[in-house]
């Protein structure tokens, strides 16, 4: 069984399209739910259904213990990641971009792939350090 990191634009399409839904409810994947995931899906929660939405989530996930939060690794695999990006020319102080480096470094401890279907900053992400991604 393959595990993986679904990034928070997919379950932002599940959640309001019913989009991809194979990704979230299909067979033969370990689906691992990242705390940068939920710290997202949270700050763009606007409504009290919206909310309860994630609320469900992140219950589903803790119940089935998936839930992964970074270890401290992960940050410090971002923090020479982020340096590098830097280095290279690339605005780092955006926070989606933070989140991404923490999301992808997590996935590539947990030997999970970040399943996307906006690949640039990863792509950026992993001329630097390699992890495995797929994108939709």
């Amino acid at each position: 069984m393959k595990r993986v990191l679904l990034d928070t634009n997919i379950y932002i399409d599940w959640l309001n399209q019913g989009a991809r839904e194979a990704l979230l409810l299909g067979p033969d994947l370990v689906r691992h739910l990242c705390a940068i995931v939920v710290l997202e899906l949270r700050v763009g929660a606007r409504t009290r259904s919206a909310r309860l939405a994630v609320d469900r989530l992140v219950a589903a996930y803790q119940k089935t213990g998936r839930l992964l939060a970074p270890p401290p690794a992960a940050f410090d695999r971002a923090g020479s990641v982020l340096r590098r990006l830097k280095l290279a020319g690339r605005e780092i102080r955006s926070a989606s971009l933070v989140n991404d480096v923490l999301l992808a470094t997590t996935a590539r401890l947990a030997g999970a792939t970040v399943v996307t279907a906006n690949a640039r900053d990863f792509e950026a992400i992993r001329a630097i350090e390699a992890f495995s991604l797929e994108t939709v």
